[in-house]
C-alpha cells in the first residue's frame, strides 16, 4: 500500500536507492532535444553492458501507434518479422530478407506473432504466407544512458573510464552521461575525475530529486559502425583487441533494447522483491514513490527484500481476503499500482 501516515524523508544509502531517484527525476523533468515523449526504463542492455538508466525518446505518434501492439515487448527475431511483413498475403521467405539463421527459427516468431495478434497466417500448398496487421511504426528517436555512481570515489572513477570508453567507442546509445550525488563542495569531485570528453556529467540531489548537468555530452555517431573494445591492457606496451560492429547490429538492438524498455520501465523492482511482506511498504516523497522497508526502516534492495531476509513475515491471511472475490493483500495492490503508473507513460495501452 502507499503509505504516506509517517515521515517519508529517507536518505538515500544504496546505489539501487539513489538510482530510483534518478529515474523519477528523468521521468518528471528530462527535456529531450524534441517535441519526443520520454520513457524511462532501469538495468537494461546488451550481453557486453547494462545501463543503470535507460531513457528513450520516443516520436510521440509513433508510440501511441506501438501501443496497438500491446504492452508486451518483441524481441529482435520478433521485430525482424513484423518490420518486413508485407501488406499482402505472401510465402514468408519471399517476403523476408535473408535472417542470416535457419529458416526453422524465423518460422517460430512468425507463430508467436500470430499467437500475439500482431500478424495474419494462413497455410497454402503447405507453405506458410503472412500478412501484417498493422505497420509497426517507427517509433523510436533517441537512446540516452546514465551510469549511477552516488558515491563517485577515486577507485569507482577509474573503474568507471574504461566503461565510458567501451560506450562511446561502440556508440549505440546517442548520449552517455555519468550521475553522481551532488555536494556541497564548491567544485564538485567528478569534475576533477579524468572522465572521457564526450560523456555527460549530471548532479543528483536524492533529497529533492533535482539534478543538474554540469558537462554536457558530445551526440554519439549511432547511424556509423561502431568499434567494440574486447580487451584493453593495462600497460603501454600491449595492443588493444576490438572489433567493428554493423549499422544494423546496432539499429536491431537499439530498437530491441527500446522495446524491453517499453514493457519493463523503471517500476518493475517490485518483481523481485517480497511486497507480500508485511513490513513492506511504498512511501512518497516529492520525489515520488519509493519502496520501504518499516522493519530495517531504509530503502531495501532486491539482494535484502527477500524470502531468506531474517525480518521477513508473509503477510496476515486476512489482509489477503479484503477484496472480493479474492483479490489478495497489500503486496498484491503494490504491483497492480506500479503497473497502472507505468501504463500511464505509454499513451494507447488501456488500464
Amino acid at each position: 500500500m502507499l503509505s504516506t501516515d509517517e515521515p517519508t524523508a529517507v536518505s538515500v544509502t544504496s546505489e539501487f536507492a539513489f538510482e530510483l531517484r534518478v529515474c523519477q527525476w528523468a521521468e518528471r523533468a528530462w527535456e529531450p532535444t524534441d517535441e519526443s515523449t520520454v520513457l524511462v526504463a532501469r538495468q537494461l542492455g546488451t550481453k557486453y553492458r547494462r545501463w543503470d538508466t535507460v531513457i528513450i525518446e520516443c516520436d510521440p505518434d509513433g508510440l501511441r501507434e506501438r501501443a496497438e501492439f500491446g504492452a508486451e515487448a518483441f524481441d529482435s527475431d520478433l521485430l525482424h518479422v513484423l518490420q518486413h511483413a508485407p501488406s499482402d498475403w505472401t510465402y514468408y521467405r519471399d517476403a523476408l530478407p535473408d535472417p542470416g539463421y535457419p529458416w526453422r527459427y524465423v518460422r517460430e516468431s512468425i507463430h508467436e506473432a500470430a499467437d500475439r495478434d500482431a500478424l495474419d497466417t494462413r497455410k497454402r500448398s503447405n507453405r506458410i504466407e503472412i500478412r501484417r496487421k498493422r505497420p509497426y511504426p517507427d517509433w523510436l528517436r533517441r537512446v540516452v544512458a546514465i551510469e549511477n555512481k552516488p558515491d563517485l570515489t577515486a577507485s569507482a572513477a577509474r573503474n568507471l573510464v574504461p566503461q565510458l570508453e567501451r560506450d562511446i567507442a561502440l556508440s549505440l546509445a546517442d548520449e552517455v552521461w555519468v550521475a553522481t550525488a551532488a555536494t556541497d563542495e564548491r567544485v564538485e569531485p567528478i569534475l576533477l575525475a579524468d572522465l572521457p570528453a564526450a560523456a555527460g556529467v549530471l548532479t543528483v540531489d536524492p533529497e529533492s530529486g533535482t539534478a543538474e548537468a554540469l558537462w554536457q555530452p558530445r551526440s554519439l555517431s549511432v547511424d556509423d559502425p561502431g568499434t567494440r573494445i574486447l580487451d584493453r591492457p593495462d600497460d603501454d606496451h600491449s595492443a588493444a583487441r576490438f572489433e567493428y560492429v554493423e549499422q544494423d547490429w546496432k539499429r536491431e538492438r537499439r530498437l530491441a533494447l527500446a522495446e524491453r524498455a517499453y514493457e519493463r520501465g523503471w517500476r518493475a523492482y517490485a518483481d523481485t522483491m517480497r511486497p507480500d511482506c508485511r513490513h513492506f511498504q511504498l512511501r512518497a516523497d516529492e520525489t515520488g514513490a519509493y519502496p520501504y522497508c518499516a522493519a530495517k526502516e531504509c530503502v531495501p534492495t532486491a539482494a535484502e527484500c527477500r524470502g531468506a531476509c531474517p525480518s521477513y513475515e508473509p503477510e496476515p491471511p486476512v489482509w489477503r481476503s479484503m477484496g472480493w472475490p479474492l483479490d489478495g493483500g497489500p503486496g498484491k495492490e503494490i504491483k497492480r499500482l506500479l503497473a497502472r503508473r507505468r501504463r500511464r507513460q505509454r499513451p494507447g495501452l488501456s488500464e
